[in-house]
């Protein structure tokens, strides 16, 4: 074996036939071995073309210049394409890297199933998030259990926790479908001992008719004056009324006034020819109710202060004028549920078969 030299080649050569044992030239690691050949060849090729050696040696005989890449070693050279470039040797180890990382994470995850899971606290209920006043009351009322409606207004003063005069609310659950027309149920009526609400009312009528209105108890009554209040956007009344004849003239207030919900209405009872009845009706405590969009009735029929008899002829009334407007499509029951309430105050649910 022959050692070459540093940036020594091997010059082209011709290929030679030969008939019997040759010998043949290797290169490898910069060294030339020879080895002979025991079968016979008629032509053999022993050269290679400028063949440049990249391993130069130092005086310690090591290599001046480092290997390409990691994976790469001098009997493996690297390729300029293919599985063996440069690219993909450092993608594959990238695959494996990316590989060992998804074992490691599997592996954490399983961990981490098998440890029990922290107990989580369950949700409190509305009563319990409810002030302690709230609960104190609430402790009156026996849940699931339907009152007489004596009882439940009872019930209903009793429970009201606040410091101001409470509203006794009604809410009735009906066995109506409000998209239908006839089923949209709405109506009004003078409560026997009033709403306990102070109401300003407005009339707007001629002159003859104000005068009269003004004497009934209305707080504001006018014709074209009242209009010019309107145009300036002064609204300081909580109700209002006015002849059939004048309600042309009220027609382009329609986007001011119907939106608060002021705008007269026949079925509400404030388009009337008796304007002086109207006016003492809606001082005397006249409720309009209507059926919402999910076919429940909500009205407050008075206050705290009257007392729980008062309030049971408020209720009776209410109840009495709902089931008269009972609509001929309705072919079952008419009222689903009954509940009282007050203001901030427990609900107490009625027996349908005491109503």
């Amino acid at each position: 074996m022959k050692k070459l030299d540093s940036k020594q080649s091997i010059i082209d050569s011709k290929p030679k036939s030969v008939n019997s044992k040759k010998a043949k030239a290797e290169i490898k690691d910069g060294i030339i071995t020879e080895s002979n050949t025991d079968t016979n060849q008629t032509t053999q090729e022993v050269a290679a073309k400028e063949v440049v050696l990249k391993t130069a040696v130092n005086k310690d005989d090591s290599p001046s210049e480092p290997l390409a890449k990691s994976g790469d070693s001098p009997s493996e050279p690297l390729a300029k394409s293919g599985k063996r470039s440069a690219k993909a040797v450092v993608e594959s180890e990238e695959k494996l890297v990316k590989a060992s990382r998804k074992v490691t994470q599997s592996a954490e995850a399983s961990a981490k199933a098998g440890k029990p899971k922290a107990s989580v606290k369950p949700p409190r209920t509305r009563l319990e998030r409810a002030s302690k006043k709230y609960r104190e009351v609430a402790k009156l009322v026996e849940v699931g259990k339907e009152y007489s409606l004596k009882e439940a207004v009872d019930l209903a003063v009793k429970t009201s926790t606040t410091k101001f005069d409470s509203t006794v609310e009604l809410h009735i659950n009906l066995n109506v479908d409000p998209k239908q027309a006839d089923q949209n149920l709405r109506d009004n009526l003078v409560l026997p001992a009033g709403t306990g609400k102070s109401v300003k009312v407005a009339v707007f009528a001629d002159e003859a008719d104000a005068k009269n209105a003004i004497t009934a108890g209305a707080d504001i009554a006018g014709s074209d004056e009242f209009l010019q209040q309107l145009d300036k956007n002064i609204i300081d009344f909580d109700l209002l009324i006015t002849a059939p004849m004048m309600m042309p003239k009220l027609a382009k207030y329609a986007k001011l006034l119907g939106p608060k919900g002021l705008m007269p209405n026949p079925k509400s009872g404030t388009v009337t020819a008796n304007i002086v009845k109207a006016v003492e009706q809606a001082k005397a405590g006249r409720l309009e109710y209507r059926v919402d969009s999910t076919g429940i009735v909500h009205c407050g029929i008075g206050k705290v202060s009257f007392g729980p008899d008062k309030v049971l002829q408020n209720a009776e009334a209410v109840l009495a004028s709902i089931k008269s407007n009972k609509p001929s499509s309705v072919k079952t029951a008419l009222i689903k549920s009954v509940y009282l309430t007050t203001s901030m105050g427990p609900s107490v649910r009625v027996a349908l078969s005491e109503l």
